[in-house]
C-alpha cells in the first residue's frame, strides 16, 4: 500500500487577490478589483484587532444584482461576510475539503501570522491539487 502524497494548501492557492475596505461602494470595488477570476474580493481589517472580510461575486448577484439595489449606493460591509473563515497553509487539502464542505463555503483566504497570503477554492483543491495525484 502505498502512502498518498500530502498536498498542502499553499501549495495550490493563488497568491493575486483583491482587497478593498468595508466602506467602499459595490460599484468602487468592483471596478478597482484586477482579479475578479477569484470570484471574491477580500474586504480588509479595520484595524489591528479587527477580523478581514469576503465579499463573493455570488453574493452581490444575490443581494445586489437580483433585487435591483444599486451598486453605487450599497456599501461592501452591506454584502459582505466577516469573520471569514481562514485556513492555514500548511493545512492538507483533504482537510480543507472537509471544511469547505461542513461550512458550505467556495473559497477562503490562506492565512498564516494574521495576514493573507493568498486565497484557496474548491477549484484550486481540485485541479492544482488532486489532479496531480492521478
Amino acid at each position: 500500500m502505498s502512502k498518498k502524497p500530502i498536498i498542502r494548501v499553499e501549495d495550490v492557492m493563488v497568491s493575486e487577490f483583491d482587497i478593498v475596505e468595508g466602506i467602499a461602494t459595490i460599484a468602487d470595488a468592483l471596478q478597482q478589483a484586477e482579479h475578479l477570476e477569484n470570484e471574491c474580493i477580500i474586504v480588509d481589517r479595520r484595524h489591528h484587532d479587527d477580523e478581514y472580510g469576503i465579499l463573493l461575486l455570488a453574493d452581490v448577484a444575490k443581494q445586489v444584482l437580483a433585487v435591483d439595489k444599486a451598486p453605487e449606493r450599497i456599501n461592501v460591509y452591506e454584502v459582505m461576510s466577516k469573520p471569514v473563515i481562514s485556513v492555514n497553509p500548511n493545512m492538507d487539502i483533504r482537510y480543507c475539503a472537509r471544511l469547505f464542505s461542513k461550512f458550505g463555503l467556495t473559497r477562503t483566504p490562506v492565512v498564516k501570522n494574521r495576514e493573507i497570503l493568498g486565497l484557496v477554492s474548491y477549484k484550486d483543491i481540485v485541479l492544482k491539487g488532486l489532479l496531480k495525484t492521478l
